[in-house]
């Protein structure tokens, strides 16, 4: 749950880094987060059941050899390398995201992203650790009605992730008022930037748009592409995450951008950026999920209403808190973050085509 890298955070679902001695901070246009230097030391958690060590090779260090392998939730585990290693921050990014998945299978979410949250959280009571970060989510304003969304005023959620994620920060604030701990709950937008995991069943909508545009197929998008959705490059969210330090008590923050993009606008600077000419298909909001038939099974199926609600919900965060709190300013307008991530992803692309894979 601490970061090494800008991208850490954005790529391990179920990992969680952990940070202990000083840390030399500098802001940078990439959001860089200098925990790598010491005399800083990270550790890295992960199972891997969303991320894979691949994405942990750079330049400049392979960090897949610095990694455990541990589930949040294994309370032994847990104990004994806090217990061990005495962190001083802690950053929790481990959790089930996809949120059909989370709504096929509610049991296993609430497992991981609320009571693996609780784990971590009485692990850094037991150790003292000074600052526990939460990654949160802004799908927690899926019934909102106000724009831009603050942080203190909402409508609770619905859906199974954004709910598990909500009582998580219920139980950090618990922890955090309880306890006199220090944690925070970072409310990502939709976040993007290299390694977006494109292959998956389900993939991120930018990382999926990119994936079929390099293969010249034709992508289908769920509604009729004029949903709006506020979006964050990972490098900005970085740089956030590590401002955030030291601010005692409990807090929660949006991580957004403060604008909002249609799907239609994003495929349109997509195809430029790419070369292509390939007209999208547009599909009923039903088939955003049509790969989980569970859904549909059993006495109960979800109501089509709450399907078409997910898909077309209205979607921009205020980050006012984030700015005047921590003087914090995003950097990374979004189609330079389409550039990034497009070159980046073009680039695993082929290389994965050139092994046959």
């Amino acid at each position: 749950m601490a970061g090494k890298t800008n991208r850490r955070i954005y790529k391990h679902h179920h990992c969680f880094q952990s940070v202990k001695g000083d840390v030399d901070y500098e802001g940078s246009g990439n959001g860089c987060c200098r925990v790598y230097r010491r005399p800083a030391h990270a550790c890295i958690v992960d199972n891997y059941s969303y991320g894979s060590a691949d994405n942990l090779h750079f330049d400049d260090h392979d960090f897949s050899a610095d990694v455990i392998k541990m589930d949040i939730r294994d309370k032994e585990g847990m104990k004994a390398l806090f217990e061990q290693e005495k962190f001083d921050i802690v950053y929790n990014i481990a959790g089930i995201a996809p949120l059909p998945d989370c709504q096929s299978d509610p049991v296993e979410a609430v497992s991981v992203n609320t009571l693996g949250l609780v784990n971590v959280l009485e692990n850094a009571r037991r150790t003292g650790v000074k600052h526990v970060i939460q990654a949160s989510t802004n799908a927690m304003y899926e019934n909102e009605t106000e724009f831009p969304t603050v942080e203190g005023k909402f409508n609770p959620p619905t859906l199974i992730y954004p709910n598990t994620k909500y009582c998580g920060e219920r139980f950090a604030q618990s922890f955090a008022d309880t306890y006199g701990m220090t944690v925070t709950c970072l409310r990502f937008a939709n976040v993007y930037g290299p390694h977006i995991d494109c292959l998956r069943k389900q993939p991120p909508f930018v990382g999926y748009m990119i994936r079929e545009l390099y293969y010249d197929r034709v992508p289908e998008f769920h509604s009729d592409g004029n949903q709006r959705r506020d979006y964050i490059y990972v490098d900005d969210l970085i740089d956030l995450a590590m401002r955030v330090w030291d601010q005692p008590g409990f807090d929660a923050v949006n991580v957004s951008s403060n604008k909002n993009y249609s799907v239609r606008e994003l495929y349109a600077t997509a195809c430029e950026l790419m070369g292509k000419q390939i007209e999208a298909k547009y599909c009923p909001s039903s088939h955003y999920w049509a790969k989980y038939p569970e859904l549909y099974g059993g006495a109960y199926g979800i109501k089509p209403e709450i399907l078409d609600h997910e898909v077309n919900k209205y979607s921009l965060c205020d980050n006012t808190h984030a700015k005047e709190c921590y003087g914090w300013e995003p950097k990374i307008d979004i189609r330079e973050g389409l550039r990034r991530v497009i070159e980046n992803e073009c680039a695993m692309l082929a290389a994965r085509d050139a092994k046959g894979e």
